[in-house]
């Protein structure tokens, strides 16, 4: 299991940025659900496993709370280097991705480092 790092070596060394917030929006078509009742016994175990696999990470649902069977989880990551940024990234869509009673219709990823505007 891949937790964000808080620091690391050679973080901030030659130049390079000493932080990265890495994101991930996952949009999600949900199964046989009838009502927002059902989409939250739904959604919230998904949020749940995120945070329990991976403490250091934020998730939540960030989209279309008013649709019953979509939904849109967000996913941020601060690390010291880019790479274990993209690799927790890829874990929790993986993660996601697996369940069931879901069909991931899309993942955008950003990827923010401290020498940007």
């Amino acid at each position: 299991m891949r937790t964000a790092a808080p620091g690391g070596a050679g973080a901030g060394t030659r130049g390079e940025p000493a932080m990265y917030v890495g994101a991930l929006t996952l949009d999600i078509l949900l199964g046989d659900v009838r009502s927002l009742k059902q989409k939250r016994s739904v959604v919230r175990p998904i949020v749940a496993e995120v945070q329990r696999r991976f403490p250091g990470v934020a998730v939540g649902e960030t989209g279309h709370l008013d649709l019953h069977r979509r939904t849109e989880i967000g996913i941020a990551v601060v690390s010291a280097t880019a790479s274990n940024c993209g690799q927790v990234l890829d874990d929790c869509e993986r993660l996601v991705a697996g369940r069931p009673e879901i069909e991931l219709l899309s993942a955008r990823r950003r990827l923010y480092g401290d020498d940007e505007d």
